[in-house]
């Protein structure tokens, strides 16, 4: 098999409103889709989403350095995943959540050439429930608490919390939350590096009663060292999100203790192949596993709750980004059901792709 043409397109979608968090606000998701055409009539999608703050990329290079890793990859065989990954990995360094949507494009077709859906490819089984967190996104102790009371009373199982400005902003947050929801309701909290090593010890010790499952990289992504200082005098669990980028980050963290627990991203790790890496090195470490999304629609959606399907070791979802999108240009895919419960399709790749009419409006290219 062959590869004959790539699609590269931009994939704008509208937010509900604006979403803030330590490092900045999105006011639109813009995000790249690649479609990988191969011979014998076989198409695979990927899905994916830069954040210049947190993975140094964004849509518009994104693009053109699609143009540049699709060039390389015409005329080869799309199945041998590894590869092609290689051939992307010599093409340019880095740029890993471009690569992610190629990555995720190559995996959809070869579990369509394959005949399964893509959690059966991988080795799973249908069987988990995947009940999704909702975020809170920074504003006002006041707005936050209220946004957070319309989730519990949405059915969502669990409330994250972004954080990462100020001790008194946001304890005074975390108190207005919990006397809104109430104790019962578990809580995450996330503060996107926004702390530093004394006011995030200070921060977590002053958060212990108010029953926070764990909280997300604390403090800045390259302190690794300061990080297991975090963790060894928080009262709370510590998530590495930002800090775990690739399998790499996965065996300098594990090796350090730095953390307690991974957040997988495919757009931080390049993809699923480096997802599962990542989830067994953690695995082998005695570390469970979050998997997380930046501001994917329901596409990219769908593939990372097929990996959730294939991979017991992931305990936590956040998988909530479309459910802040004002329009949704996925047909078939992972389905909503409400009160925070998604359910996968049952046909072979991943089992989505996206409305012509939305995508006609794009900006896009074929190699």
């Amino acid at each position: 098999m062959k590869i004959e043409k790539i699609e590269v397109i931009e994939l704008n979608i509208a937010l509900k409103e604006p979403i803030s968090i330590s490092l900045g606000t999105v006011y639109l998701a813009e995000n790249m889709v690649i479609k990988i055409h191969a011979d014998k009539g076989l198409t695979g999608i990927g899905e994916a989403s830069p954040e210049i703050k947190i993975a140094g990329e964004t849509q518009s290079a994104g693009f053109e350095i699609a143009k540049l890793l699709a060039t390389g990859l015409k005329g080869k065989d799309p199945l041998a995943i590894e590869d092609r990954l290689r051939d992307m990995d010599h093409a340019i360094h880095g740029n890993h959540t471009i690569k992610s949507a190629f990555d995720m494009a190559l995996y959809d077709l070869l579990a369509k050439k394959a005949g399964l859906p893509l959690y059966q490819l991988l080795g799973g089984g249908n069987t988990r429930e995947i009940y999704t967190d909702m975020t809170v996104y920074l504003g006002s102790p006041e707005r936050m608490a209220a946004q957070a009371l319309e989730y519990k009373n949405e059915g969502f199982p669990t409330i994250k919390v972004k954080l990462g400005t100020s001790e008194k902003e946001d304890i005074e947050r975390i108190r207005a939350i919990r006397a809104a929801i109430g104790d019962e309701i578990p809580m995450r909290i996330d503060a996107n590096q926004g702390w530093d090593t004394v006011t995030a010890i200070k921060i977590l010790k002053a958060l212990e009663p108010y029953n926070i499952e764990h909280c997300e990289e604390p403090i800045p992504h390259w302190n690794n060292t300061h990080l297991r200082r975090v963790r060894d005098h928080s009262p709370i669990p510590i998530m590495a999100d930002e800090s775990v980028s690739d399998h790499r980050d996965a065996f300098r963290l594990a090796s350090m203790g730095a953390c307690d627990y991974f957040n997988i991203k495919f757009a931080k790790s390049g993809g699923i192949h480096n997802a599962i890496k990542i989830n067994a090195i953690a695995e082998a470490a005695g570390i469970r596993t979050q998997v997380g999304c930046m501001s994917e629609s329901r596409y990219a959606l769908t593939a990372l709750g097929h990996f959730v399907a294939a991979k017991n070791n992931v305990v936590w979802f956040d998988i909530d980004s479309s459910l802040s999108h004002a329009e949704d240009p996925v047909t078939g895919g992972i389905q909503y059901k409400g009160k925070g419960r998604w359910e996968l399709p049952e046909i072979p790749g991943i089992g989505g792709d996206f409305d012509p009419g939305f995508i006609e409006k794009m900006k896009k290219t074929i190699i």
